[in-house]
C-alpha cells in the first residue's frame, strides 16, 4: 500500500469517525433535520457549518501551495455551468436523502453500526450508480 492510499484509507476513517459522532449515521436525525415544521434538529447544521468553515480555511490556504503532498496537481472543477443532468441529479439526490436519512457518506459509515439497515441503502446506492453507468451516453 503506498503513501497516497494510507493517506485516502485514514481521510476516510477520521470523515466516518465525524459522521459516526455527529450523529450523522442516523437517519431519524437528518430526516429530523428536514422536519422543519415538526420536531426539528439542528444538528446537521452544525455538523455542516464545521466543514463549510473546514473548506473556508482549505480554500484560502489552496492558492499557495505548489501541489498537493500526494499528487502533481489539485484537482479543481473548471465548469461553472448549470445543466439539466447536474440539477435533475441533485434534485433526485435530494429526494432520496430526505427518503432515506442518508447520503453515501454516511450510509456507508453506518454500515459498522447499523449493518443490515446501511447495507440496503448501499446496495441500493450502488444499483443506481450502474444504471447511470449504463445509460450514460458520455461516462
Amino acid at each position: 500500500m503506498n503513501a497516497r492510499s494510507i493517506v485516502a484509507l485514514l481521510s476516510g476513517v477520521v470523515f466516518g469517525a465525524g459522521l459516526a459522532l455527529g450523529g450523522m449515521t442516523d437517519p431519524a436525525r437528518v430526516r429530523g433535520f428536514l422536519d422543519l415544521f415538526g420536531d426539528w434538529d439542528p444538528t446537521l447544521a452544525f455538523v455542516m457549518g464545521g466543514a463549510v468553515l473546514v473548506m473556508v480555511l482549505v480554500w484560502r490556504l489552496q492558492p499557495r501551495l505548489a501541489h498537493p503532498l500526494f499528487a502533481e496537481a489539485f484537482a479543481i472543477p473548471t465548469r461553472k455551468d448549470l445543466d439539466a443532468r447536474l440539477i435533475g441529479g441533485a434534485a433526485l439526490f435530494g429526494v432520496g436523502w430526505g427518503i432515506a436519512g442518508l447520503c453515501p457518506g454516511p450510509g456507508i459509515a453506518a454500515l459498522v453500526i447499523e449493518p443490515v439497515g446501511a447495507a440496503v441503502f448501499v446496495i441500493a446506492m450502488l444499483a443506481g450508480m450502474g444504471l447511470v453507468r449504463l445509460t450514460e451516453r458520455n461516462p
